[in-house]
């Protein structure tokens, strides 16, 4: 399997957690910065979320051209770990909030969940690829996704647009450090 170039990717889930978060952040709980439309954060994020899906699926599929049939394998089974990941979340999250009277439940697990699912698929995907970079993005990820939970809202989009955006463009920045890395050393 060859090198997934991520950079797009990462870009797109980058600019989704600054916008899509950050207009949460700023427009969510008791006195918030700005008063923005209830639909602009979440419409923010899925237009970021979108394109960086896109991204990512273009830049692995490029990746498995002409792989050979186990690592066409793998590819595979990382990608169908993706769909498991965010049924399970799906299903966690709608049972928890059927059975426990919180109504701000799912508005805080929902981003901090799909923040610890992508940490840990993408801590699998670096393991798998041999990919430092991509480990490092979904250890920090899962630990400051799930962390935000302890401050609520509106702190909890702080954590996830500053921490998760951040990150996201620290990668963006050094994936191309890496990938010159990788095929000098092929």
């Amino acid at each position: 399997m060859g090198e997934v170039d991520n950079r797009a990717a990462y870009l797109g889930f980058g600019l989704a957690y600054v916008f899509g978060h950050g207009a949460a952040a700023v427009s969510e709980g008791s006195d918030p910065l700005l008063d923005l439309p209830g639909w602009l954060p979440i419409t923010l994020l899925g237009i970021g979320l979108a394109a960086g899906t896109v991204c990512a699926t273009l830049a692995a599929v490029r990746a498995q051209r002409g792989a050979a049939k186990p690592d066409a394998l793998t590819g595979n089974l990382l990608g169908a770990s993706w769909i498991i990941g965010f049924v399970a979340l799906f299903l966690a999250i709608t049972g928890l909030t059927s059975t426990v009277d919180a109504p701000d439940l799912p508005s805080m697990l929902w981003p901090t969940g799909s923040g610890l699912i992508v940490g840990l698929l993408y801590l699998g995907e670096g393991a798998a690829r041999r990919n430092p970079l991509h480990y490092a993005l979904g250890a920090w990820l899962a630990l400051t996704s799930t962390a935000a939970l302890l401050l609520g809202t509106p702190g909890l989009y702080w954590v996830l647009t500053l921490a998760g955006g951040g990150a996201y463009a620290v990668a963006t920045a050094l994936e191309h450090r890496r990938l010159t890395t990788a095929r000098d050393a092929r």
